[in-house]
């Protein structure tokens, strides 16, 4: 990047009077003076009085209002009471404004429906931009993005990402930060991409985000920027915000990272120090998380790495949809997908790390051998696999603990607090579960599980451990129901710690027994089958079973109130029993306001030791996943995958189509060389063409993701990029629309297509007329034919099986059928092998053939023959091979076996010598001598 060029400067540059402006609202951020103080795991901050604003460091005013709720996202709600909520903290941003302060400093515009935010009010800000917002909004607003579809989105999706594009000079240089909010890990990118911005959506589409920021300079009225217009065209179901520009600031984003940054992970900051559009994403992406979640990350605390578009193989999103690989394309409920037939995963990390993997594949042979040495171990070792997945299965979310465990919340509520006491009895399960998984890696051989069990022996472990014992009770555990849990929390702390929790304690003992006395009691006075029940929406209520009670009238007594039915069981409640449940829950508070004192000076104890949880995250994760791949190698026949230069699968099979068939798949063989890259299949409808290039684009990813391969042996040679164009043998439709999606995809592999690819094109060009088609077909395979990429490419146009007269590295495949003549009729049935073989189909007139089973004239079918044989005998005529084509084409194919004998024969002298042999008498056949071609050119 050329620093010295006003084009080419990074953003915060761009803007220097707007950037000073943010600093002059915050701290300097030089010295440690920024630094937050702490107290029981809190930020510590003089209590605040009315007009004290102006006191403090940024000097702005605050906006009218109380303090907002949050949901489970942290996302601030409609205004409403703070139970003992504490004063805003100071930012670790080094931003000594108030919380308040911080929200008006910024310019957010986005969708208020999508976040229940005031949209008025944050109009308001004193630095709103003065641009107008795009597409006609009002000059304050910028541009938003959501739909009703959005809604159910969110409840899953929970990853927020800053994008940040050069400018001239630098344009197509892209900026890229991401985090999860149930995750505590930054990821940041920053890649050069072309005009059609592929990169960028196929790693949005990874994601699945929830939220994208983007300048509001990308959206200006009138000049809104191609990338900004592609990001809103491919993710129409997602939020999108704009902030002022002066907030993608390089220099604050390594700060951030300095400040933010766990030692573990800090050999990040020499990998981004350079990458200024990635630190000026991460900029605006951290302070914007601050503004949403109501929260701040406490120092020394996130996992911040640094991901390259090198590091793994790129499947665009189209192609991940063609393959299937998440999504099955009939019914997306089912799992009849790749991620169906690989995840045995036991934990939400596991299964979040395979379905990164399959969207992004690895590159890296060594990185790959190594994952597939520990399931070559995990398969021979029965006791290992049974121990390990034993213990994996008992982890929790341990990277959603992590995240929460380090957000340090602005405001004190029931509801941090109780979050907080549950996470340290989660935080408690999790390390009691490090020995036994030690315990199960103790015998492992492979130099990975090796690894991981070197990083269980961590001191910290048993520190934290032992800290949380002198505090917590033994026997206090993680337990599934809402009652077992909130007892679990309601005694977590050991007695005599604090003497009026203990009285609070016993208070609320006291409650409880007398809500399941007053229950007996009206069971008695009114001879009824009553039993106590509890719910964390009504607390504690009545249920009886209908079928066991003879009811006077068919009614309860009027004393039961808020009566409902499910099925054979009635539900209600009584005003004693309402009293009783506000009584109890006031007694809860009581209970967690104390708790969470002690838990925050524990935790305040054991922060400097919890960054070993990232280890211990990143390590049950991958053995989660690492199990899943050698459980589904048990359900199946695979075998462990080799990789060479040479894509070779002996007797392969489609691993989707085993799932979801009650046998076995046909198995075909797979041959792709430097020296023969090129493969055209063919042959007719409904014979498994488009199978089995999918079957190919699976087995590839599954190889290079560490799994086993579906196969009876199998090498691959990595792939840099996978791209699929696959049509549907059974859709004969087609139309204008349809052509223009092949001419985009087939845009797309062109422009990014390279030698290192594996493409799959199948039915190009059967959108159009059968003469542009064969055109549009010809010309793209000669341009893939310039690369070294291994091509598959199917199609009906038989005319192009005869490029392999000009390009020696085609080879034609196709698929076998067999012709069965009934007896009833004397009519011909075509029955499917599903076999593929050597050479291109002899199904040449198909269509003729379909036609004769119809009810068309034989004088119609009969001219359609003979104009057929017609052209076709002109097409061969001009397209015939001559003896130097074959000689050169012999030479060609000896040459290259021949290097890459060299390259990866591992026989000895005795077998090499037999092989050399072969090649010697296939070059022989394949090179015809001068009289045979004259034979037959008399022919």
């Amino acid at each position: 990047m050329l620093r010295g060029s006003d084009e080419r400067r990074p953003p915060a540059r761009e803007e220097a009077s707007a950037s000073a402006s943010y600093s002059g609202r915050c701290s300097s951020s030089s010295g440690t003076e920024h630094l937050p103080r702490y107290h029981f795991g809190l930020l510590q901050t003089p209590l605040s009085t009315a007009g004290s604003a102006g006191g403090r460091s940024g000097g702005g005013a605050e906006p009218a209002g109380p303090p907002r709720q949050a949901d489970s996202l942290g996302r601030r709600l409609t205004p409403g009471p703070q139970p003992f909520s504490a004063a805003a903290g100071d930012s670790y941003f080094g931003d000594r404004s108030s919380y308040a302060e911080n929200v008006s400093t910024m310019n957010f515009t986005s969708s208020s429906s999508a976040r229940g935010l005031n949209s008025a009010w944050i109009g308001k800000t004193p630095l709103s931009s003065s641009r107008s917002g795009c597409r006609s909004r009002t000059p304050l607003m910028g541009y938003s993005v959501t739909s009703s579809s959005a809604v159910s989105a969110h409840l899953v999706a929970s990853v927020i990402v800053a994008v940040v594009e050069g400018r001239g000079l630098a344009r197509g240089e892209v900026g890229m930060a991401s985090i999860d909010l149930k995750n505590p890990e930054v990821v940041l990118s920053q890649f050069a991409d072309n005009t059609t911005y592929a990169k960028v959506i196929t790693k949005l589409k990874i994601l699945t985000p929830l939220e994208i920021i983007m300048s509001n300079t990308a959206c200006d009225t009138g000049n809104t920027t191609k990338l900004f217009s592609l990001i809103t065209e491919n993710f129409k179901n997602v939020t999108f915000t704009t902030v002022q520009r002066k907030y993608f600031n390089e220099t604050k984003g390594l700060e951030y990272i300095e400040q933010l940054c766990t030692s573990e992970f800090s050999t990040v900051l020499m990998e981004v120090q350079s990458k200024y559009y990635c630190l000026a994403a991460v900029a605006a992406l951290l302070k914007y998380v601050e503004f949403i979640q109501n929260s701040v990350y406490a120092p020394k605390s996130l996992k911040v790495r640094f991901q390259g578009s090198e590091q793994t193989a790129m499947i665009d999103s189209s192609s991940a949809q063609n393959l299937e690989l998440l999504t099955n394309n009939r019914d997306s409920r089912n799992g009849h997908t790749l991620f169906g037939v690989l995840n045995y995963t036991k934990t939400p990390g596991g299964s979040r790390r395979l379905r990164s993997n399959i969207l992004e594949p690895l590159v890296d042979a060594e990185t790959i051998n190594t994952r597939l040495d520990c399931i070559q171990e995990l398969l021979q070792d029965e006791e290992l696999f049974f121990s390990l997945q034993a213990v994996i299965s008992r982890f929790l979310d341990t990277e959603q603990l992590l995240s929460i465990l380090v957000q340090i919340p602005k405001q004190d509520t029931v509801k941090a607090a109780e979050s907080k006491i549950t996470n340290l009895i989660y935080l408690k399960h999790t390390l009691e579960l490090v020995d036994p998984l030690k315990a199960a890696l103790k015998s492992c051989k492979t130099h990975l599980l090796k690894a991981y069990y070197s990083s269980l022996e961590d001191k910290r472990f048993g520190i934290i451990l032992e800290k949380i014992k002198t505090v917590i009770n033994d026997d206090t555990r993680y337990t599934k129901g809402c009652l077992n849990m909130r007892t679990q929390k309601c005694y977590a702390v050991r007695p005599n710690i604090n003497e009026f929790l203990d009285i609070a304690r016993r208070t609320y003992t006291e409650i409880v027994d007398d809500i399941a006395g007053m229950i007996t009691q009206l069971a008695e006075k009114y001879s009824l089958p009553l039993k106590m029940s509890f719910s964390s929406a009504r607390g504690f209520f009545i249920q009886m079973n209908a079928e066991c009670a003879a009811l006077p009238n068919g009614q309860l007594p009027s004393e039961f109130t808020k009566i409902t039915k499910m099925k054979n069981a009635y539900s209600f409640t009584s005003a004693d029993l309402i009293k009783m449940n506000e009584r109890c829950q006031e007694s809860l508070r009581e209970i967690y306001h104390m708790t969470y004192l002690i838990v925050c000076k524990l935790l305040g104890e054991i922060y400097e030791h919890i960054h070993c949880l990232y280890k211990l995250s990143d390590t049950v994760s991958m053995l989660d996943m690492l199990l899943s791949f050698a459980h589904a190698c048990t359900l199946s026949d695979y075998v462990r995958p080799e990789f060479t230069d040479t894509l070779a699968i002996k007797q392969g099979w489609h691993p989707i189509l085993e799932k979801i068939s009650m046998e076995k798949p046909v198995s075909n063989n797979t041959y792709i060389t430097e020296g023969s890259n090129f493969i055209i299949i063919t042959g007719p409808n409904m014979s498994g063409k488009s199978t089995y290039l999918k079957q190919i684009a699976l087995c590839q990813i599954m190889a290079q993701i560490g799994s086993y391969v579906p196969a009876e042996y199998s090498s691959f040679r990595i792939a840099e990029q996978i791209f699929t164009r696959i049509g549907m043998d059974d859709d004969i439709e087609t139309n204008s629309s349809t052509f223009m999606k092949e001419m985009k995809e087939i845009t797309y592999i062109i422009q990014n297509a390279n030698d290192k690819s594996l493409i799959i094109i199948d039915e190009l060009g059967r959108g159009t007329s059968t003469e542009e088609g064969i055109g549009i077909c010809y010309s793209v395979c000669e341009y893939l034919l310039s690369l070294k990429a291994f091509t598959l490419f199917a199609t009906h146009f038989l005319e192009l099986c005869h490029i392999d007269a000009l390009y020696p590295n085609v080879e034609n495949n196709h698929f076998e059928v067999q012709h069965v003549r009934s007896s009833a009729g004397n009519k011909e049935k075509i029955t499917y092998t599903y076999i593929l073989s050597k050479g291109h189909t002899e199904e040449k007139n198909y269509g003729l053939k379909a036609a004769e089973v119809s009810s068309l004239p034989p004088s119609v079918i009969l001219d359609a023959k003979e104009i057929t044989t017609h052209i076709a005998r002109q097409i061969l005529q001009k397209q015939r091979t001559t003896p130097e084509t074959l000689r050169q084409r012999a030479v060609y194919h000896l040459a290259t076996r021949l290097v890459q004998t060299a390259r990866n024969s591992r026989l000895d002298a005795v077998s090499l010598r037999i092989f050399l042999k072969g090649l010697k008498k296939k070059y022989e056949a394949d090179c015809p001598v001068s009289g045979q071609a004259q034979t037959e050119d008399g022919q």
